[in-house]
Formats: structure tokens, sequence, C-alpha cells
């Protein structure tokens, strides 16, 4: 019967032939008896994670440490030999240690269930040739799904249809910049492909960013790419915090050091000195009783108590005690760039005008909290009229919406929506009619739109001008003249190329990761009038600089693997400090790709990777090898 089928088949196959495949229509969709046998074949399009142990099993759980074995035993011999007041004092002991440990571990476990208790997503599914809504653990391979602004995406998907499709894939990539899709088949190709590579596939757990498609169910629950990340890491075991393997260490040489010292005086006091041996049986169940710490684990486990409310109060939920202690023992950090260091919001930072002009723009995020400075000046509405024309242009050229700091469309547009707000320039789209709209594409790099002004009574006033963003050099030679002061000037090849190269210095002068986009506007769209840039990049949260210098400091390494280009990760490598200058003054740029990683010898990559800081093009597999080639001594398979 059917099993689904993998991204790297479907997206090199017409999507006729993978319907013909799953035995699916994709103008009727599935009928409901089909559903519901491959339903039975496949299961629920969800995760299987293990059943949670009752409470009275948690609690029981907290007796396995050697220790606590050992003050267990001891209250034991304590009894039998009628000690009682030890007994008593080590029992009280052990429940407070036991009952310390299992009540931050189950306020812990409540918060991360607090987390999770999220509306179970739904879709929209097509069956039996109608357009439904269902919920996303219902779906099954070969149904038809459609997609549209702000879904979330329910299983992975071989699109057939795409219209102006963008789909957010950090979570996969890294990339902040949301993937443009398309329904047409890739080339054949053998061996894998990365996520990126796959322009007709939607992903499990993307969001659509902008547009909308349709596509067919192929992969569901573990079958899906997120699956494949959720099994990966299911199989992995957690290891034994520094602090645990300690205590066991100890706890064995208690053991057999007493053992052994009382065995001795035993025999020693029976045989030796003729001691009678029920009152040499005491004496050594005394030294035993005497020779277990029974306050040492309680200090420990109030200690890591105390470090567990510390960190709960920085927001951070650590589930077991002993975790907390590894934090002291680390001595490299590996981390994530988008939505990690950086803040997974764009903004614009900079602004430049034609006319030379050049602007900061304070702030971060999808909330107009910020303002606009340019030579200690504030911009606010019309009081500088080349930053107001450009940022008009951006408005108008724009398909995006920002509401409650919530974006809906692309991030780029949604940044300088938001940047205009700073600037005091409402949403102006209102008082225009669109008469025309040319999507962005890889291939043009531009997105164009014809307005006219609205009427009072709500119709096309007299004249129409396209506003255009993109590219920079692909911007400049639509350009025939820019704005130079209060009146436009022709442009002439000398001007294109000094408006080029002051793209590049403000793309890679400040070594910010900072895109740049081009805005003009026109009559044609060979005739247009350069008005400028604006610079977008996605800013590093706050502290996060100074928290890797203090971990330099401190003799930590740190290492940022992320799924995005070099250039990009680099850039942001440097500006927080993790990619450090030099004595000269350079930087010195070890990086290394994930292609890289996986063609490497093993032996080599352990030579090595002490060197790397920064790992781009990372896919969740390329963490995990570099996380266990850090560590092999915590991980027993190392590949």
């Amino acid at each position: 019967m059917l099993f689904g089928m993998k991204s790297d088949e479907a997206c090199q196959l017409r999507f006729e032939d993978v319907a013909k495949t799953l035995e699916t229509n994709t103008d009727a969709g599935l009928s409901l008896p089909e559903v519901e046998i491959r339903n039975r074949i496949h299961g629920p399009n969800e995760f299987e994670i293990k059943e949670e142990a009752p409470l009275w099993k948690k609690y029981l759980e907290q007796f396995k440490e050697t220790l606590i074995i050992m003050l267990l035993i001891s209250a034991a011999i304590s009894v039998i030999s009628k000690q009682y007041d030890d007994a008593i004092s080590i029992t009280v002991a052990i429940i407070i240690v036991v009952t310390v440990g299992f009540i931050q571990e189950y306020r812990s476990d409540k918060s991360l269930q607090s987390l999770n208790k999220l509306i179970p997503p739904k879709c929209n599914c097509l069956r039996n040739e109608q357009l439904d809504t269902f919920l996303a653990r219902e779906l099954v391979p070969g149904d038809i799904v459609y997609l549209g602004t702000g879904d979330r995406i329910p299983a992975d998907l071989r699109l057939f249809e795409a219209n102006d499709l963008t789909i957010d894939e950090s979570s996969f990539t890294g990339e902040t910049e949301p993937a443009r899709k398309t329904a047409s088949p890739l080339s054949s190709k053998t061996g894998n492909r990365s996520v990126q590579e796959k322009a007709n596939i939607a992903f499990m757990g993307s969001l659509v960013r902008s547009g909308n498609g349709k596509g067919i169910v192929i992969g569901t629950a573990e079958s899906s790419e997120f699956g494949e990340i959720f099994r990966m890491m299911r199989s992995e075991e957690a290891p034994k915090t520094p602090l645990q393997v300690s205590m066991q260490e100890l706890g064995k040489h208690i053991s057999f050091y007493s053992i052994g010292v009382i065995v001795f005086i035993f025999l020693f006091g029976v045989f030796v000195n003729g001691k009678h041996w029920q009152g040499m049986f005491t004496i050594s169940v005394s030294l035993a009783v005497a020779a277990i710490p029974e306050g040492l684990p309680v200090v420990v486990t109030v200690t890591l108590a105390f470090g567990v409310m510390r960190m709960a109060k920085c927001n951070a939920i650590v589930k077991k005690l002993p975790t907390v202690e590894t934090l002291g023992c680390c001595n490299v950090i590996c981390c994530d760039k988008t939505g990690t260091l950086t803040c997974n919001e764009m903004t614009v930072t900079c602004l430049y005008t034609a006319d030379g002009q050049l602007a900061e723009v304070s702030g971060i995020g999808y909330t107009p909290i910020g303002q606009v400075f340019t030579n200690r000046e504030i911009v606010h509405g019309g009081s500088h009229r080349a930053f107001h024309e450009l940022l008009e242009a951006g408005v108008l050229c724009n398909d995006a919406t920002v509401e409650g700091g919530v974006l809906h469309g692309q991030p780029t547009e949604g940044a300088i929506l938001i940047a205009a707000q700073k600037a005091g320039i409402r949403d102006i789209r209102g008082d225009y009619i669109r008469t025309d709209n040319q999507p962005f594409s890889h291939e043009t790099k531009w997105m164009a739109v014809r307005c006219a002004i609205k009427t009072p009574l709500g119709l096309k006033g007299q004249g129409e001008s396209y506003f255009v963003k993109g590219a920079p050099e692909i911007i400049l030679r639509l350009c025939t003249r820019y704005r130079g002061g209060n009146a436009p000037s022709f442009m002439t090849p000398k001007d294109q190329d000094y408006f080029g190269n002051e793209a590049k210095r403000l793309a890679i002068g400040g070594g910010d990761g900072i895109r740049l986009l081009a805005l003009a506007r026109g009559a044609q769209l060979n005739d247009l009038e350069f008005l400028g840039f604006v610079g977008i990049h996605d800013p590093p949260r706050r502290g996060v600089q100074d928290a890797v210098r203090m971990l330099h400091a401190s003799g930590v390494q740190v290492k940022m693997v992320t799924g995005d280009g070099e250039e990009t990760a680099c850039a942001i490598a440097q500006q927080l400090c993790v990619l450090e200058k030099s004595s000269s003054g350079f930087i010195t740029r070890r990086a290394m790709s994930g292609l890289q990683l996986d063609n490497m010898p093993a032996r080599e990559l352990e030579l090595c990777i002490e060197e790397v800081d920064v790992f781009y093009r990372a896919s969740p597999k390329h963490k995990l090898t570099i996380v266990k080639v850090l560590a092999p001594d915590t991980f027993s398979d190392r590949f």
C-alpha cells in the first residue's frame, strides 16, 4: 500500500506524476473512505511522545542516585542494629533530598506543559470535491491542502500551484528571508538536496509569509522532513552531567574503601585481638554509618535548587536539577543565529537618499518604537523631503501589513512600513488605486506597482506612476534620473557607477550583514527616478555582544551554527565578536560550510573543529555532528 514519498523524489517529478503515484486527484481530493484506509495505515499526523510517568514513579526515580542508595542501606543497618537515632536522622535527610528534587522537577514539568498547550493546528483540505477545515493531525498522504498567508504548513507538501508564494523556513535553514516557492519540477540530481534547493516543497512546521498555493501531502508525522529531525533527536540519550558522574564515582569510592576498612577492623578485632564477633559487628556497623556523608546530598540538592530558581527568574526552565550544574562546566557553547543571537525581525537601520544624505534608524522589530536621525536632526513628517519621498515610495510598493507587532507578509516590506511610521509617515496606500502589480521574482529581482491617486469619490485620478524597489544594480539600470537636491538630475553612467559603489560601501562597510534595497519612481519602468537605498538587517539581541565577550574572557569558546550563507553569517559573527580581530586589525575568518562538514573525514574534523568559529549552511544533522565531535566522551556513538 502507499507509504508517501520522500521530498528528494517528489521535487524532481511533475505534480501529475506525484498525484498518480499517491493515487489522488488534485481537483477532487481523496474520498472519505480512502482517507480512513490511509489513516489506519499511516496513523495520525503527529509525533509519538513517550507517555508521562505517574507522579509516584517520578518520586521513586529520585532514589536511584548512588549516595541515596547508600544512605538507605545505612538507615536499614541502623534499624537492624537498634541505632534508631541514626536511622531517623538519615531517613529525614533522604526525605529532604528526594522531596526537594521531586518538587523542583515537577514545577519545571508544569512550566513546559504550559508552553505545549497550543491550539491544535488546522488546515484547509480538499476532500470529496469540497474544501473544508480539518485538524492537521487528520491529514494523510495524498490529501490536497490549500495554503494562504499566515498558514502553518501541516505536513510536507509537493506544491502544484504557487501564486507569489513565500514561506519562512528559518526553523530549517536559519535564513531570515522567506523562500520563494514554485510548482515546477526540479532537474534530476543524484544524492540528497538541501532544504533551500527544494523550491517546490513546503515543509511541515514552516510558515506562509505571503501569497497562496496548493499542494499534495507527501509526508506526515515522522515521515516528514521535520519528523526525521524528531527521530534523530529522540534516538540520542541524555548524557550524565559532570556532577552526576562525580557523585557516582564518589559513591563507589566511599563504598569500596568503607567496606574494605570495616571488614579489616572486624577481622582484626575478632582474630587478632580476640574480641567477640557481636561486639565487633556493632562497631563495624557504627563505622559504616559514620562513613556515609548523609549531609552531602542535602547540601548538593539545596544548592542546585537555588540555581534552578535563579535560572527561572531569567526565564530559563531547567527540567532536571543536575542540569543546572553543567553551565559551570562547559567550555564551548554552540548557538544558532536566527532568533537566538539575532531577533529574527528584519529592521531598517539606515536610509540613503539620492542627494547623498544618510540617516540612521533606531528601534528593533515590528513595533514603531524608535526615530530616524540625520546629522543629529530628527526626521519626522515632511521635515526632510528626500527621506519623506523615499519612504513613501517604500510604503506604496509594499504588500505587507503589521498589526500589533505581528507581521503579515514579507519581513523586508514590514521593516519598511515600520521605518516609515518611525518617521511620522502614515500608511498612504488607501489614498491610491493600484492599477498594476508586478511581484518580485528571482529572475527580475524587483517589484513594481503602478498607482493613481484616489479622488474624493473613490475613483482613479489623473496620472499614474510606477513605484519600484529591488536589487540596487538592477534598479539603477532602469533609472534615467535621480533626485539631486530639490530637482531631478539626469543619470549618467558615471552617476550609476557612483551609486553602485555607495551601495557596496553601505552593504559591507559596517560588517552588519545589511541587505540593501533601491527605491525609484516614474511614469515608465524604463524611465525611473532614483530615490535612494534602505538598509535592512536582522539585528542582534540586546546584550548578546556583552555576553559573548564575557564568555571569551572566561575561557569559553562561542561557535555560531547557522543555515545562513557565509557572508551574512560572518558579518553577524564579526558584529557579535564571535569572530574577533587579530592584532593586525584583520578578521580571522574561520568558517566552515555544511557541505565541507559532510565531505570531511572524521579524524580531520576532530583536529580542525576547535579552530572553526562559524558553521554556515548547516542543517540540524550538522549541528548534532558538531556537538558529538566537540564532546566525544559524552556520546558513545559519534557518527
